[in-house]
């Protein structure tokens, strides 16, 4: 078991006090599927929209959702049986596979294609260069995870060597990375909205740059399953695609305002002007997926960044991680 997972595990320690109901169904005749989500961010605004308007209903599914805060987490928790359904980078169903397990991870429907993470400087740069982080600390989130691999990608094409140039300082937890920065910690910090607006908001930051824009098409988060668990579960599987399906559609159709409108009940600390902001931030970059469904050449160009970070020796087989039969099929 390597580091990344071995860190996972001691999460899901935790965690396993968190998750709640194992396995129940709603009082309403529903199937509840519990689906532990790497982060609560409006960065998965088509998950939301999908619950918020029912789509999971009419496909007779309760979702029971948690918030594993990091992809490592979310990967032991449905490894252990303790979660249905995974919602996090591809990474980590990569990782896995290639590990040897023989139950693995597949991913089955893909939700963003382009990093979800803001640049949030100390003060605001509307000239800002990619070069101005040299010299600099930077919070960039689990050595390991797409964010982290994303950002460095961005830095080596604009010039910056991440190891020689500048400090990512890996050190602090995912969760607490906005607290420490506002703290003091570190010059930038990656942030993912509404996070990082809010920050701009209250003066405690400012957005100088788009990680997904800059790093361009990359197969950002997607749902995965233990490959028993899909065998097991075909139909449960093809209807909760074809819910997530309907909230990727009905996101690429609808403006900012009524995206924010639908998904509100999900962020009820948030204002509404700070969800509306947040959309229109993701929209600008193209972020979302309108079909579930990931290419093979996506996959491989994930793959190409993880090997440029240093994270990955053994390509990973795109016909085992991925199956896309469940979302071809809610397209047809």
């Amino acid at each position: 078991m390597n580091s990344w997972l071995r860190r996972g595990v001691a999460a899901l320690l935790t965690a396993v006090l968190l998750f709640g109901c194992v396995g129940c169904d709603s009082d309403d005749g529903l199937q509840t599927v519990r689906v532990c989500e790497v982060t609560h961010s409006i960065f998965y605004a088509p998950q939301y929209a999908a619950i918020a308007l029912g789509f999971f209903e009419e496909e007779g599914i309760q979702v029971e959702l948690s918030n594993g805060q990091g992809a490592d987490a979310v990967m032991a928790a449905v490894l252990s049986g303790n979660m249905d359904i995974g919602f996090a980078g591809p990474e980590a169903s990569i990782y896995v596979y290639n590990e040897g397990k023989e139950d693995y991870t597949q991913v089955f429907a893909q939700i963003t294609r382009r990093d979800g993470s803001f640049l949030v400087g100390r003060e605001a740069d509307d000239n800002f260069t990619w070069d101005k982080v040299k010299g600099k600390v930077v919070l960039p989130g689990r050595k390991g995870g797409v964010p982290y691999m994303a950002l460095e990608h961005v830095l080596r094409k604009n010039g910056v060597d991440p190891a020689a140039d500048t400090t990512l300082d890996n050190s602090v937890q995912f969760s607490m990375m906005t607290a420490a920065f506002t703290g003091g910690t570190g010059d930038y910090v990656t942030a993912f909205e509404p996070t990082a607006s809010m920050l701009q908001q209250e003066g405690k930051g400012y957005i100088v740059a788009s990680v997904g824009e800059a790093a361009g098409d990359i197969p950002y988060t997607a749902y995965f399953a233990k490959k028993s668990y899909i065998e097991g579960n075909n139909d449960l599987i093809q209807r909760f695609t074809d819910a997530v399906y309907k909230g990727q559609q009905w996101v690429a159709t609808h403006t900012a305002e009524e995206i924010a409108e639908a998904v509100a009940e999900h962020f009820p600390d948030t204002e509404m002007d700070l969800l509306v902001q947040s959309v229109k931030s993701y929209q600008s970059i193209d972020a979302w997926n309108t079909d579930p469904v990931m290419s093979e050449e996506s996959f491989n160009r994930l793959q190409s960044v993880m090997t440029e970070a240093g994270e990955l020796t053994q390509i990973a087989d795109y016909g085992k991680v991925v199956n896309n039969t469940f979302a071809e099929k809610a397209m047809g």
